[in-house]
């Protein structure tokens, strides 16, 4: 039983690794378990970071259609407003200024 855990969180943490940049997995090599891993990367992707907040902001503000086609251009625009998500902290989420300045 420990050796089919042991075998799968290997196999996990082996398929997170391929999927992430190279920098990302030097992080993950210090940790054993696929929750240790799974922790680190919710720390890493989910904490409020308000200097990329801000890039993002002004990235989307700074962006104009140009030559891309309207489909181009919406899925850029979607990639930025889907990064600006990431940043929010769950604290910022439910503070009602925060959600009224956002809005």
């Amino acid at each position: 039983m420990i050796d089919t855990w042991e075998a799968n969180n290997a196999k996990i943490i082996t398929w997170i690794n391929n999927f992430v940049e190279y920098s990302i997995g030097m992080q993950l090599a210090k940790y054993e378990a696929t929750k240790e891993v799974w922790d680190h990367l919710q720390r890493l992707f989910t904490q409020s970071n308000f200097a990329k907040q801000y890039q993002l902001e002004n990235d989307i503000r700074a962006l104009h259609q140009k030559n891309m086609s309207i489909s181009e251009f919406y899925s850029a625009t979607t990639d930025l407003w889907d990064q600006l998500a990431l940043t929010e902290s769950a604290e910022f989420k439910a503070c009602g200024g925060y959600i009224k300045r956002k809005e």
